[in-house]
């Protein structure tokens, strides 16, 4: 058992609220998973400034400065780092795949937690209320944000283990469940030339989404071929920097809920998670169908639906 939360929101005015937002629905399910939580937040400017590449570097033991001057002789760029709890945020006006390449080459045991544009990754062993208060979660900007409380039943219960799984440039997926077939597609991917950082199920299906995107397939295509590849019991929420979506497996034992206004879009495991969102007295509510995949884009304000 485990809680996700989504938040993406759509009117600006709410942007200096994300994280108090996100906060409350993160420690609202730490009772669904206490061991190790995680955050994929999107357009906080001290974190990951806009127009550069940033990378999320977790329980490295290398000081920031170190981390810094490493990237920016071997990138040829100034490398900026801000140290968030156990995670070093290292930014520069660079793709984020250049600066990527450059830390797994300085320091190959690296867990890298994400990386991409206007993106930040959070993630550590600890009860969710805690993680959130050393994160400073609540005084986060962004327009949205994506968050995990984990019950470990998959693998071990470390930083790797933990959720948000953000393998793709600006990527991430948070899973509330379990893949039953997950050992034989991790031996395709990897036979494929992927690598992987954990033992857990859902780093699988997170990079067997990352690799359909990078082959060019949407989001919405993506998803309905991980319902077609993958058996269990499952509900997933993906996100990069300009989209959110949500879809269940065909039997949708795992709960989840999905609450919509004008000013946001909402998706958690339980209502309780979204109850003190503003406007949610006027909101859409509804649960999300079997393998129906719901899909919101920052370009591109209606819901797009695809069975």
């Amino acid at each position: 058992m485990c809680g996700i939360v989504g938040l993406h929101l759509r009117n600006p005015e709410l942007y200096p609220r994300l994280g108090e937002l996100l906060a409350g629905m993160l420690c609202e399910m730490e009772d669904r998973g206490a061991d190790s939580a995680g955050i994929a937040v999107y357009g906080n400017e001290q974190w990951s400034p806009a127009g550069r590449g940033t990378i999320s570097l977790v329980d490295i033991d290398v000081a920031a400065e170190e981390v810094a001057a490493t990237l920016t002789g071997s990138t040829g760029r100034e490398v900026t780092t801000t140290v968030v709890d156990n995670v070093v945020l290292a930014s520069a006006e660079v793709d984020s795949e250049i600066l990527l390449a450059a830390a797994k080459a300085a320091y190959p045991h690296a867990l890298v937690g994400g990386f991409g544009e206007d993106l930040a990754v959070l993630k550590g062993v600890g009860a969710p209320k805690e993680l959130a208060e050393l994160w400073g979660l609540r005084d986060a900007t962004g327009w949205q944000g994506v968050g995990h409380t984990r019950m470990a039943t998959e693998s071990a219960v470390t930083s790797s283990g933990a959720h948000p799984y953000a393998v793709g440039p600006g990527e991430c997926m948070v899973h509330n469940g379990s893949f039953s077939n997950h050992a034989s597609i991790r031996r395709d991917l990897i036979a494929a030339g992927q690598e992987f950082d954990s033992q857990n199920d859902t780093e699988v299906g997170a990079r067997f989404v990352a690799q359909e995107l990078k082959e060019g397939k949407g989001v919405d295509e993506a998803l309905t071929d991980l319902t077609e590849t993958f058996d269990g019991f499952y509900t997933l929420l993906v996100s990069n920097r300009d989209s959110f979506a949500v879809v269940r497996d065909a039997i949708a034992c795992k709960p989840a809920v999905i609450a919509e206004t004008d000013d946001w879009v909402a998706m958690a495991s339980e209502f309780r998670a979204i109850a003190h969102l503003p406007g949610i007295e006027d909101a859409r509510i509804w649960e999300p169908e079997p393998e129906v995949i719901y899909h919101w884009s920052r370009t591109d304000a209606k819901q797009q639906v695809s069975a």
